[in-house]
């Protein structure tokens, strides 16, 4: 499969990289750098037509230990923009697993550090998957109370960053409201 058009809502990928990229952060403690890496690290894999992995990426990306004030935030805000023009335009053809069971599962099964902003992350990855593939299915052996939208901002305004919510409830809105076309470009939500 030829290589990919990158993703608008990601950072350039420098060449080469490879999981090593990450584990290089360690020292970082998981903080501002390892979210650029794993943003980064997500480009890459999504130019190597490898979307599944690249949405992993961006799970990792949400699990960093951020408070909002880092100046990564401002440039590449929680990359829900970016899962969303993913799963807008998946390559043919490409593995990409079911998102939204994946992160059903994630959300129901979170564990420390930063336990509930990661689990409102994965169900807020949950909705935009949902809005923009409606055809693939739960996992009907994994019984679990899957939140209302609002239930979810709620939660994104307790738990997550400040702007978090306001976001991600843009991104949905148009992941709804546009889920054959394009996704629009990072500039153009609000």
């Amino acid at each position: 499969m030829p290589p990919l058009a990158p993703c608008p809502h990601l950072p350039p990928a420098p060449p080469g990289l490879s999981w090593r990229h990450l584990h290089a952060q360690r020292e970082d403690s998981r903080g501002d750098a390892f979210y650029v890496a794993c943003l980064e690290y997500g480009q890459s894999l999504w130019q190597q037509a490898l979307p599944a992995r690249a949405i992993l990426c961006l799970d990792r990306a949400m699990g960093a230990d951020l408070d909002g004030t880092e100046p990564s935030l401002q440039r590449w805000p929680m990359p829900y923009a970016a899962l969303a023009w993913m799963l807008a335009n998946l390559p043919p053809g490409a593995f990409v697993g079911n998102p939204r069971v994946h992160f059903q599962h994630y959300a129901d099964r979170i564990n420390e550090p930063r336990r509930e902003a990661r689990r409102w992350r994965a169900w807020a990855c949950w909705a935009i998957t949902r809005a923009l593939q409606p055809t693939w299915p739960a996992d009907p052996r994994h019984s679990v109370r899957e939140p209302a939208a609002a239930e979810i901002a709620q939660a994104l305004r307790t738990h997550g960053l400040v702007g978090e919510a306001e976001l991600w409830a843009a991104v949905l809105h148009s992941s709804a409201t546009s889920p054959a076309g394009p996704f629009p470009a990072r500039e153009d939500i609000r």
